[in-house]
């Protein structure tokens, strides 16, 4: 199968959220970075295959469609510096998924089948048949919560969501928005279904955040073939992953995996949607892990170091000693990171944040006497680890050869040439 990117992780920034498909990260207290994985949530859990190209294909239509539609409203990308990771302005979200439906299908014609007729505050007539076009599209907001659940305007002011001229804003800016998208899409031959929209608030001002008309948060049909027989359009998005997920039920429970074929085709159709909306070819090589595409890109742009190296003791007394040998390999310009780890909790986190971490990573472990928590790091982490006795290293010149050790085991190109040149030691 194609390399995936099914976490992202840098113990060299603060891990914000991780949600069903994106992680966050601050980069400082104006800007964030999300990194789209290839992770796939169907019916409400995370399924256990990532689908290649999956991440990369949402950020860039996201990021297509936030530059298409930015004289519409402002948004929060800055820029995307690799295909699966975007920089955003940190904005303040409202809690709060504005829904624009311009057909009759998905969980309202369900309740619509029941005799329902009313979704959060929009009534519709009788007598509309399944997949039917609406006059007009139809805006049925959803809070944002643990469970989110539809909500009616008025509610969501009464709540606290939002306040009227706020929820008035979004709802104007939702349908021209779905609008614009719409009739877009409709000369490349898809329909947009449905879509959600979220918004922030950024110096008061309102702006749209998170993604846009992407396979993930929008239903797609085939425009020929709803033409042809409007009740069996073909969905060109995630519901592909979803009826086969419901054809393979077993016992009452869905698989937890997809085989081979299953998550290449998935593949095929998220880069097929790609070139068909932008109208661009998908060209992210292939031949990279997308793990060392990301932390050349980020390295590039100064987001973060090429490389770490974590320096770890379970004594307070060896910490100076941490810190000097902190100090001598930063001057070879790695992200050098000193941990006191003392118990089960922090061995968890040191683990969770370097064993899938996009960077190289080496590790020097300082110990004052025999560790068990030396013993257990080695035994879970996969990262090379270089152990030194606090006794041996009390001559600086020791702790020198630790680092480079250390170092070495980093196989930078890099730094192997600045070691040859004796640029530090």
């Amino acid at each position: 199968m194609s390399h995936t990117l099914f976490h992202f992780t840098t113990p060299q920034l603060l891990r914000l959220h991780s949600g069903k498909v994106r992680d966050s990260y601050r980069i400082n207290p104006q800007t964030r970075l999300i990194a789209v994985t290839d992770r796939l949530s169907a019916f409400d859990f995370v399924l256990q295959t990532p689908i290649p190209n999956k991440g990369a294909v949402l950020n860039s239509i996201s990021s297509w469609w936030f530059s298409q539609t930015q004289s519409i409203i402002p948004n929060h990308f800055i820029e995307q510096p690799d295909p699966n990771i975007a920089i955003v302005k940190e904005a303040e979200p409202i809690r709060v998924e504005m829904v624009v439906r311009g057909y009759l299908s998905g969980s309202v014609w369900r309740g619509y089948q029941q005799g329902e007729r009313t979704f959060s505050g929009v009534t519709l007539p009788e007598g509309l048949t399944k997949h039917a076009r609406f006059e007009q599209p139809i805006v049925t907001p959803t809070t944002k919560e643990k469970n989110d659940r539809p909500i009616s305007a008025d509610e969501l002011v009464r709540e606290g969501f939002t306040t009227h001229a706020q929820y008035r804003q979004m709802h104007a800016k939702a349908l021209e928005l779905y609008n614009f998208g719409a009739q877009l899409l409709l000369q490349r031959g898809i329909i947009m279904v449905d879509t959600k929209y979220e918004f922030g608030l950024l110096n008061g001002e309102l702006i749209l955040i998170d993604e846009i008309h992407t396979p993930d948060s929008s239903r797609f049909w085939s425009l020929a073939e709803y033409n042809e027989n409007p009740e069996n359009a073909r969905q060109i998005d995630k519901e592909y992953i979803r009826q086969w997920l419901l054809a393979n039920k077993q016992d009452g429970a869905y698989p937890t995996a997809l085989p081979h074929d299953i998550a290449e085709e998935a593949s095929r159709r998220y880069v097929e949607i790609y070139e068909t909306v932008t109208g661009m070819r998908f060209n992210v090589p292939q031949y990279l892990h997308p793990k060392a595409r990301i932390c050349a890109n980020l390295s590039e742009k100064g987001y973060i170091k090429d490389s770490c190296i974590a320096i770890i003791t379970d004594s307070k007394q060896a910490l100076p000693f941490c810190r000097k040998a902190q100090e001598i390999a930063e001057r070879y310009d790695v992200f050098a990171d000193v941990r006191l780890i003392k118990n089960d909790n922090d061995i968890n986190q040191f683990l969770d944040e370097y064993n899938e971490s996009v960077e190289p990573v080496s590790a020097l472990f300082i110990e004052e006497n025999y560790s068990e928590i030396m013993e257990e790091l080695s035994s879970y982490s996969n990262l090379p680890f270089i152990t030194t006795p606090l006794e041996d290293i009390v001559q600086t010149e020791n702790l020198y050869l630790d680092i480079q050790d250390a170092l070495r085991c980093l196989n930078s190109y890099r730094i192997r040439e600045a070691m040859i040149e004796g640029e530090e030691f």
